[in-house]
């Protein structure tokens, strides 16, 4: 793991903080600023399928609850992803759920999280679990942040959540499973996991390894880097560091 670690270290600029939790160990294996707070673009869209799942959980609402009104937004990958749904102005909540996380869809989680009572009610919801996620309408907006220790605490909640009650977390690992975003040398099939990105910020919460067969878990996130758009090294070590990670599952102990 530090390897992970003295790659992440190359990053001359900003902040930078990882995570890595063993399902073997059930133990965290490595981290790097582990308190470090983060906006978290698209990937806040995890937080709040966690704050529906919970209110399903709680029989608010039924994964069969058709959201009416939906729109999809057209400069996501949802045509690729999901060519059936194109046509369609509902979804069931669990499909809406699957769309909002897959094609990371701003439309649609708008649309489902007012299904859900509205914006301060789901904010409320995720707080009573993590203080310390705070999500907005707009995910640009700096408010729209997390703290990477709590980020890993929700990751591992959904990930035991789905081994031991499928039905219920099924909607959140489909996205996760079906979000696009392959890195070279890793299986696709290999590597769940939802990213989020601004000019100058990385987020990539994921499951690296065979989903049944003990996979690593980890959150990093990366603030004030420079401009990705007109520089790409901060962007290239965070891959490399994504590429040591599935050296480190291929490698374990188990």
């Amino acid at each position: 793991m530090e390897k992970v670690l003295e790659k992440l270290k190359e990053l001359e600029s900003g902040e930078v903080g990882i995570i890595i939790y063993s399902n073997v160990k059930q133990d965290i294996l490595s981290s790097l600023n582990k308190g470090l707070l983060v906006p978290l673009a698209s990937a806040a869209k995890v937080a709040i399928a966690f704050g529906i799942t919970k209110l399903v959980e709680e029989r608010h609402y039924k994964w069969t609850d058709i959201v009416e009104d939906i729109i999809l937004n057209p400069e996501e990958d949802s045509k690729e992803v999901y060519p059936h749904f194109q046509s369609r102005d509902n979804l069931a909540l669990q499909d809406a759920v699957e769309v909002m996380i897959a094609c990371h869809d701003s439309f649609v989680a708008d649309r489902i999280v007012q299904f859900c009572g509205g914006w301060e009610m789901i904010n409320n919801k995720i707080k009573s679990y993590f203080k310390n996620i705070n999500i907005t309408q707009n995910p640009r907006d700096v408010d729209n942040h997390g703290e990477l220790s709590e980020i890993l605490e929700l990751l591992q909640l959904i990930y035991q959540g789905y081994k031991t009650n499928p039905d219920l977390w099924i909607p959140v690992i489909n996205g996760l499973v079906r979000q696009r975003g392959d890195i070279e040398g890793i299986p696709s099939h290999f590597l769940n996991h939802m990213t989020g990105g601004l000019d100058n910020v990385v987020v990539y919460i994921g499951i690296m390894g065979e989903f049944s067969k003990n996979p690593l878990l980890f959150v990093l996130g990366a603030k004030e880097l420079p401009n990705r758009y007109k520089e790409k090294l901060a962007d290239e070590i965070i891959i490399d560091a994504m590429k040591l990670i599935y050296d480190e599952y291929c490698n374990q102990e188990v």
